[in-house]
């Protein structure tokens, strides 16, 4: 599984938006390949930012 497909997953189970730094203690991961999957995400649209500073999968 990609870094990517381990960052939506995470927020997908945590079920409401998360930071980078809330993926961060949920998955164990690296905050800079977090921030990595964060950009390519949001450029695929994939993730909206309903809070400030906060993610989640979209609909």
């Amino acid at each position: 599984m990609d870094t990517k497909a381990k960052v939506l997953e995470a927020m997908k189970e945590f079920g409401k938006p998360m930071s980078a730094g809330e993926v961060e203690k949920a998955t164990g991961m690296d905050r800079k390949e977090i921030d990595k999957a964060f950009k390519e995400l949001k450029k695929d649209e994939a993730i909206v930012s309903p809070v400030r500073c906060k993610w989640e999968p979209t609909k």
